[in-house]
């Protein structure tokens, strides 16, 4: 880990300390709304927890932030979009809007580091709407494993335990969309390969 990424690392937990107190959650309220337990929060704010995306995410849309915030990306008046990736285990973040409390967009770049035979599946509150430019991405939801290629979409509620990441070992370059629980992108679901009905193609 470079001297940047680390500094960008250690911050975040004071940052996100600082956005709960001004809008006047406590740790519980914030545990409860984004299903991230207790003790994680308590750890993440300390900096004794790495953050990840999986937790940065729903932390974000609940404090209704945009997650450079949280991460310490400058902030700027110009309406066109300066994009600033945050890479973190093999997936490269761009921010694609800066919108808080709604609908957020990303390009995630995943390298084959992301790559695991046993995938830790995780849930929290919201919905995500996953459309793939390149590679073969494969998704992880619940019991159903999906392997998806350019064009093709994946929407779900993500109460739903879930992972993502590269299907071989080649990167995989996706869009997100990320909401609030019961915003969803137009798109809608269909059922393709044998019942798996998560995936769609755009």
């Amino acid at each position: 880990m470079d001297d940047e990424t680390a500094s960008t690392m250690a911050a975040v937990g004071p940052r996100l300390r600082g956005l709960r107190t001004r809008r006047n959650l406590s740790l519980t309220h914030l545990a409860q709304a984004t299903g991230i337990s207790l003790s994680t929060l308590s750890r993440l704010e300390a900096g004794q927890r790495r953050p990840t995306l999986e937790l940065l995410l729903p932390l974000a849309r609940e404090l209704r932030v945009d997650i450079s915030e949280i991460i310490g990306a400058p902030q700027t008046g110009d309406p066109r979009l300066h994009l600033k990736p945050v890479t973190r285990h093999g997936m490269t973040m761009l921010p694609l809007t800066r919108r808080a409390g709604s609908l957020q967009a990303y390009k995630l770049i995943i390298s084959p580091k992301m790559r695991s035979p046993e995938p830790e599946q995780s849930s929290h509150e919201g919905y995500e709407w996953l459309y793939v430019l390149d590679g073969r991405l494969r998704l992880v939801l619940g019991d159903k494993d999906l392997v998806m290629g350019p064009g093709e979409a994946a929407e779900f509620d993500t109460h739903t335990p879930h992972w993502f990441g590269n299907a071989d070992e080649h990167p995989v370059e996706i869009l997100s969309l990320l909401g609030v629980q019961g915003e969803r992108a137009h798109l809608r679901i269909r059922t393709v390969r044998g019942g798996s009905a998560a995936t769609g193609r755009g």
